[in-house]
């Protein structure tokens, strides 16, 4: 393989582009991370018009979402390998050009199979994109200035979650399900022509072993855990099927953990969390995950199903979210450089606990505008936290364990949006399921229901309908009323529990006290 492929030197790339070099490598790990990200959220909205058009089943649209979530979450971990044995030029350029083919197979997909191992692919390809970036600007910018440019790099992370149901929604009403996977391209393409002129090399000579075993003991955990997690909710938690699924995932957890300690290069360098600000910032980055990702998956199901919005309208409930949290990235990344990581970090979960609380009481009556400021305090929150978070993580590390710590921060997090995603829908349906049976026994035989059922007979009866089927469409419209209460209510459980793991994790993150470089 021919020395100007592989990359030169980061030192050798600074000669030839000066100091405006590391602003080129970061727009460059940005473009190619961003068009990746961007599609994990962009298909949500599109999902039924995919099942529909491919005959997928439930399961199999289900794989879409946690396929490419274990696949981005598992990859992950597998960045520091990549990059040790590859360089940062292979690796980048590799992934980017994995995630092309695999959207323009899934765009042109007629097999619901095809479409699964597409995302698979695209998960894989984000998952080792986002540690990677997060790697070199740590290594291209002095210590003083990694918060701005971590704020400029977490802003991009979370704008393309936050805006793809607003695109994915415009693009499904307007054109069809395919132009989802086509709208990255053009970005992603940009990226791979950057990446061949900016991205280095290896930094050493990459003598390090790829770890088999760990990887085969992550797999089989991840997809034991994601597939039971969804299959309890369609075949009941204490069926055979789920019960193995989820002590397979324990078991493979349980040894993947005990192989990381004994292996000579291990996929997740345990002793990453002998430094606590690390160990922190991972407990942190979890329950940011499942935060973010949670609250994007219910969000939209809820102005639907709740408020009758369009896929548009409920993709455009989050545009000035969006907005916002530009700003504040922009802020928080700046903070990072002259204040300890805890302050921004807890104010952040704080703010998205009392989002989460403020929509917790939302109702049919509830504005978009109203939905919208909600939702906004959230997402300024959240943009206050993951910078800071990744600032702190990493600069409890050594430099030697920089690219174990960025691929394993990524990791916590990914994994939490993984947990936090499918644990919520189960939460969601458990209590939506109480809640229905509450009301039910309440209504039975109350006189509000009594009197609600006769005159609803009385207005069918003055349609001319028959009085067995006047007493059924009566029954069957008080029915609706209560599952539509029940899921009004289940819903603002969720969002409850959102809140709830907000504040819990504003414990670790009090601990974050390392004192910014900017400072001293």
């Amino acid at each position: 393989m021919s020395e100007a492929f592989r990359g030169a030197s980061i030192e050798a790339l600074f000669a030839r582009f000066g100091p405006s070099y590391r602003w080129f490598v970061t727009l460059t790990a940005l473009t190619g991370t961003v068009s990746c990200i961007l599609s994990s959220t962009i298909v949500v909205v599109a999902l039924p018009d995919i099942m529909g058009a491919l005959g997928m089943g439930h399961e199999e649209g289900q794989l879409l979402a946690t396929g490419f979530l274990a696949a981005n979450t598992g990859f992950m971990l597998v960045n520091a390998w990549a990059v040790d044995r590859f360089g940062f030029r292979i690796t980048y350029v590799g992934s980017i050009a994995v995630f092309v083919v695999s959207s323009i197979l899934a765009g042109l997909a007629t097999e619901a199979s095809v479409m699964v191992v597409c995302r698979v692919l695209q998960g894989a390809s984000a998952g080792l994109l986002q540690p990677l970036s997060m790697q070199i600007i740590f290594l291209v910018f002095p210590p003083e200035r990694r918060g701005t440019a971590m704020g400029l790099f977490s802003f991009g992370v979370v704008m393309a979650p936050a805006i793809g149901p607003t695109l994915g929604g415009v693009l499904v009403d307007h054109y069809s399900w395919h132009a989802v996977f086509f709208l990255s391209l053009p970005t992603a393409i940009l990226g791979l022509v950057m990446g061949m002129a900016f991205m280095p090399g290896r930094l050493s000579a990459g003598t390090r072993t790829f770890d088999w075993p760990g990887a085969i003991l992550l797999a089989a955990a991840m997809t034991t855990l994601l597939s039971g997690l969804t299959n309890g909710q369609q075949h009941g938690w204490g069926s055979d099927r789920v019960v193995v699924e989820l002590v397979v995932a324990a078991v493979s957890t349980v040894a993947f953990l005990v192989w990381q300690g004994y292996a000579s290069s291990p996929l997740m360098d345990l002793r990453l969390f002998r430094y606590w600000g690390f160990t922190a910032a991972a407990m942190v980055a979890f329950i940011y995950g499942g935060a973010i990702f949670g609250s994007t998956y219910l969000l939209p199901l809820l102005v639907q199903t709740v408020q009758g919005y369009t896929p548009t309208r409920s993709g455009l409930i989050l545009m000035p979210a969006g907005f916002a949290v530009a700003l504040a990235f922009l802020i928080a990344g700046r903070l990072a450089d002259f204040l300890p990581p805890w302050l921004p970090v807890c104010c952040g979960l704080l703010l998205f606990a009392l989002s989460s609380w403020l929509i917790a009481g939302v109702g049919t009556d509830s504005s978009f505008w109203q939905l919208a400021i909600w939702i906004l305090v959230g997402r300024v929150g959240l943009g206050l936290t993951m910078p800071n978070m990744n600032v702190g993580a990493m600069r409890a590390l050594p430099i030697t364990l920089l690219g174990q710590g960025a691929g394993s921060i990524n990791f916590c997090r990914m994994l939490g949006g993984a947990f936090g995603t499918n644990l919520l829908a189960v939460y969601m349906e458990r209590r939506t399921q109480l809640h229905a049976e509450g009301l039910n026994a309440r209504l039975e035989g109350a006189p509000a229901a009594l009197e609600a059922r006769r005159l609803l007979e009385n207005l069918y009866a003055q349609g001319g309908l028959p009085e067995v089927i006047r007493r059924d469409s009566a029954y069957d419209f008080l029915s609706r009323m209560v599952e539509a209460q029940a899921g009004l209510m289940g819903f603002r459980d969720a969002f409850i529990a959102v809140g709830l793991a907000c504040l819990l994790a504003v414990l670790p993150g009090l601990t974050l006290r390392q004192k910014p470089p900017g400072a001293r």
